[in-house]
């Protein structure tokens, strides 16, 4: 152990003649505890927020799509084999997208009706893990009438359930002398799905490719597009661009997940910067407390500090007595913090006792993910910010005249 280390820890653990001050080191202590716990719930639950938004998109959505500005893909069986080969493309499925009008007995709803093929869907997206009621294999067998698969909120909203029949109308069925006209078909319901995302629950709904085309007039052998999902999501726009440069363009489009919700992303990630910095000054405020504390302790310590010089201590020493003084209460700051903030997050995650309104925050319950590079920046800028504290009472306290210090005593 150092000198100055030993002398550091004795001042913070002696008693002093003035309570006051250590009731400020206590304060100092408390304020940058409840900053660094502050950052790590707030910026585990944003980064919990938008993973668990991510994953959800993702569930029922593909990592990249592919259209044709023609209003469609003709042929699309030897063109999806063509585009799993491409490196980094680990799944490709048809789809058909649609909206139409659900109605029931007990409602009628706006509905997004995609055409699926269950057993390609299955390498593309989740849905399989949504259900909480049926299969998606369900939509392949042969019964009086074609399957659906709706959404929970959507299934409540109109009073449905699983083996329940249902009417679809869409406005562009079927050719005519007059253009198109809207056809109606009767489904049967046969699974339900609940992704915890209010916008999707209550307002998508799947069927087979098969009577997708039959509701839109269209022939076997065309559908909206094609689903692709990739080995790694967060290189969607690469494999995306290759996708791209392979279909040569027009009439084709390509699209990844990344660029369709970018906004979104984009203003979650700002809203996490801007909530770091504000409660960042929580932590400020804190260290503000410890200049307090090491100030009035300098005034204390007057005589001890000009016996040290006396006996040899240089300025340097004295300055690095105060700055590990100072370094100690941000220490155990930021310790109580991380055990507050990471206890507070586990119990957020493991019981979910704060709720949301589903239909507001399209989420149910509060989620919770801590990165490692958020924790140790938080870590850092904690002991920053208490080392900046430290300087000015440690200058004052080695700027000291031990004859002016004594010369009273």
């Amino acid at each position: 152990m150092t000198f100055e280390f030993f002398i550091a820890l004795r001042y913070l653990r002696a008693k002093r003649e003035q309570a006051f001050i250590s009731v400020i080191s206590l304060v100092s202590i408390l304020g940058v505890a409840l900053g660094v716990a502050s950052l790590i719930i707030v910026l585990g639950v944003m980064n919990g927020f938008s993973q668990n938004l991510r994953d959800k998109i993702l569930g029922i959505n593909a990592h990249v799509l592919v259209g044709s500005y023609t209003g469609g893909i003709p042929d699309y069986f030897h063109l999806a084999g063509e585009l799993e080969e491409i490196p980094g493309v680990r799944g490709v499925a048809p789809f058909i997208y649609t909206e139409v009008m659900l109605s029931s007995p007990g409602g009628v709803k706006g509905v997004v009706l995609r055409g699926i093929d269950p057993q390609q869907a299955s390498n593309v997206l989740s849905l399989d893990r949504e259900m909480i009621s049926g299969r998606v294999q369900d939509l392949e067998e042969e019964r009086d009438f074609p399957g659906i698969i709706i959404g929970r909120e959507l299934a409540t909203g109109v009073g449905v359930g699983r083996g329940d029949t249902v009417n679809i109308l869409s406005p562009s069925g079927g050719r005519s002398s007059a253009g198109f006209t809207p056809t109606v078909s009767t489904f049967e319901v046969r699974g339900i799905f609940r992704t915890g995302m209010y916008e999707y629950d209550s307002s998508f709904g799947y069927t087979s490719i098969s009577a997708a085309q039959s509701i839109l007039g269209f022939r076997e052998d065309l559908v909206t597009g094609l689903e692709l999902r990739v080995f790694d999501a967060d290189q969607a726009h690469v494999a995306a661009g290759r996708v791209g440069e392979f279909l040569g363009g027009y009439p084709f489009y390509v699209r990844h997940w990344m660029e369709m919700n970018q906004n979104l992303f984009a203003a979650l990630k700002l809203e996490k910067i801007a909530m770091g910095v504000i409660l960042a000054m929580i932590v400020l405020v804190g260290s503000f407390s410890i200049i307090t504390a090491l100030v009035m302790l300098v005034m204390e310590k007057t005589r001890d500090i000009a016996v040290m010089m006396s006996m040899g201590a240089t300025r340097a020493t004295i300055r690095r007595i105060f700055i590990i003084l100072g370094m100690m209460i941000g220490t155990v700051g930021t310790a109580l913090g991380f055990a507050f903030g990471l206890g507070i997050s586990h119990l957020l995650k493991k019981y979910q006792f704060i709720r949301l309104p589903a239909d507001v925050y399209y989420l149910d319950h509060l989620p919770v993910l801590h990165q490692t590079g958020d924790l140790v920046l938080i870590g850092l800028a904690a002991m920053l910010l208490c080392f900046m504290a430290t300087i000015y009472p440690a200058r004052k306290a080695s700027n000291l005249n031990p004859a002016d210090a004594l010369r009273y005593e």
